[in-house]
């Protein structure tokens, strides 16, 4: 519908297109330089604010010929059922017991090969810790050229912090907290997205980007399902500049509402 309306090739806030943003550069480049010498890294933010752009990102640089990147992502499982997702981005089939041994050795190949090896582990904070600490012992036995890195929720260093778990936390070599974006970057946000489609910077009227900074929080994601929203409505009216009241028709979609407002509303 966007692009029929507007006459685009492709449209604007849509996650093929990964474009990091300053704060996601400079976590992305210290990450490499630690790759070099057996990093552990730990990334952590709210849910929203560009964890998972960074994560894509570098899941893309596997199409590089001297990168190589494993990614595990449903942490919620076992240990076991862990190595058997790492081995699948490894794409290598053992039996169980040989299992640790092959990942390891399969890393060992890699790094003969020249490569740098990444090992990501999304939503690391619903990782049971004991599952974690034996990760940690593997990775330990991989080739130094690596770099073990850990996205999660701020939840993550709480749990890292206890006491039971310092021999963890203590062989960080690099953490980042991916903060909410201020009112400008997210404005400079909206307006690379509608120029990388060739979209005018009025293709949002003033108080249209007033009221989606305001109502996004600094939250990238809100922001752009705001924006993408606020696009669909103004669509299907056959508008091509986005008004306040396009970005209000997307708001008062339930799950926009504070849960204070919707309390309200039942008891009315």
């Amino acid at each position: 519908m966007i692009k029929s309306i507007f006459g685009l090739t492709k449209e604007p806030f849509n996650r093929s297109d990964l474009t990091l943003l300053p704060q996601q550069k400079q976590i992305s480049e210290i990450v490499k330089i630690h790759s070099q010498q057996g990093g552990f890294s730990v990334v952590i933010g709210e849910p929203g604010v560009g964890k998972s752009v960074l994560r894509e990102h570098i899941e893309a640089l596997n199409k590089e010929r001297d990168i190589t990147v494993v990614s595990c992502a449903r942490t919620l499982h076992t240990y076991l059922q862990i190595l058997y997702q790492l081995a699948d981005s490894f794409k290598i089939e053992v039996p169980e017991k040989q299992l640790e041994k092959e990942l390891i050795q399969n890393a060992f190949n890699h790094i003969r090969e020249r490569k740098t090896l990444y090992i990501l582990i999304d939503e690391a904070h619903l990782l049971n810790m004991q599952v974690l600490r034996k990760l940690r012992l593997l990775f330990e036995q991989f080739p130094k050229k690596h770099n073990l890195i850990l996205f999660g929720q701020r939840d993550l260093l709480y749990y890292l912090s206890m006491n039971v778990n310092k021999d963890i936390k203590s062989r960080i070599t690099y953490s980042a907290d991916i903060k909410p974006l201020n009112d400008d970057d997210l404005e400079r946000y909206i307006i690379k997205e509608l120029e990388t489609v060739r979209l005018g910077i009025n293709t949002f009227d003033n108080a249209a980007v007033e009221l989606i900074i305001r109502s996004s929080q600094g939250n990238l994601r809100l922001c752009r399902n705001l924006c993408y929203g606020s696009l669909i409505e103004a669509c299907r009216e056959t508008k091509k500049i986005v008004t306040i009241s396009h970005v209000n028709n997307v708001l008062v979609q339930p799950h926009w509402r504070s849960h204070e407002e919707l309390i309200k509303q039942q008891v009315a």
